[in-house]
């Protein structure tokens, strides 16, 4: 009863407040009186910035799946290894940036890439004394890449940890029978680890997809999307169309735009993992 309220009050009310705001050209501080229908949404969907912010998404998801996701797989094979005896210390140390902030994060990798003191400056000073340091943040070819970075040292540790609970979770009775029937290590991970880990590899999947539609406090601390918004994501382009132009109800029609990708994606992984 109490969740329920809570939920209700805190998730369910806004969601429809958002909804109902998206109808209408407002500003936030007056009554609502000026109703667009569906023209928010008309607008945004020929706008050339929320088409690269929506992209943008997009590339951050497949990284996530593709890298991400796999290194994470990886290094938890590791730690899992029994006869690996720094287990404690790099899960540790691998888990270390998750506990950061995503403002500190973002500064910190802000200062990691300054052209001028930052630590790839004394990269290529050292390997590279006579080439110009490359300004990451400030160039538009080279600055999603540089806060891709960012975002998998940011959130390597978390999906390690879940996968980590997973395999832990494997009886290690089922891979000395695999062993005993001379199965090698790497069939035995193929064949029988793997298999066994799917539940929890698509829970990582689930936090990894709905995470990057969300993502914004990394980016927003490493530059708020720009050089000319070529690092914009949705949220970043809702926080500045919607809330510092006092364009709310356009900002409602992101939002709700957000919602509705993040549902669409929660009920075909909801249907995915009942078949």
């Amino acid at each position: 009863g109490p969740a329920l309220i809570l939920f209700t009050f805190f998730v369910v009310v806004p969601v429809f407040q958002a909804a109902y705001f998206s109808l209408y050209k407002w500003n936030g501080l007056g009554p609502l009186g000026n109703f667009r229908g569906l023209k928010n949404f008309v607008v945004l969907f020929k706008d050339a910035i929320f088409h690269k912010a929506l992209t943008n998404n997009f590339i951050i998801m497949v990284v996530s799946l593709v890298v991400e996701i796999p290194l994470a797989l990886y290094a938890a094979l590791i730690i899992c290894n029994k006869d690996f005896k720094l287990a404690v210390v790099f899960r540790t140390f691998f888990f270390l940036p998750y506990v950061l902030s995503e403002v500190i994060s973002g500064l910190l990798w802000q200062f990691i890439y300054n052209p001028q003191y930052g630590l790839v400056k004394a990269l290529y000073t050292f390997l590279a004394p006579d080439s110009p340091v490359p300004a990451m943040l400030a160039n538009p070819a080279t600055v999603l890449g540089a806060i891709l970075v960012a975002i998998i040292w940011k959130y390597f540790g978390f999906h390690m940890s879940i996968l980590i609970a997973g395999l832990q979770d494997i009886p290690e009775e089922v891979k000395e029978a695999a062993k005993i029937d001379g199965a090698t290590e790497g069939q035995t991970t193929r064949k029988i680890v793997l298999p066994l880990l799917r539940p929890t590899l698509f829970i990582s999947i689930f936090f990894s997809v709905v995470g990057s539609f969300q993502v914004f406090d990394v980016i927003w601390a490493m530059g708020k999307g720009d050089p000319v918004n070529s690092a914009e994501t949705m949220v970043t382009y809702l926080y500045k169309f919607g809330l510092q132009r006092f364009n709310i109800g356009y900002g409602s029609a992101v939002a709700v735009t957000i919602f509705l990708l993040s549902l669409v994606f929660s009920i075909f992984y909801n249907r995915q993992q009942i078949g």
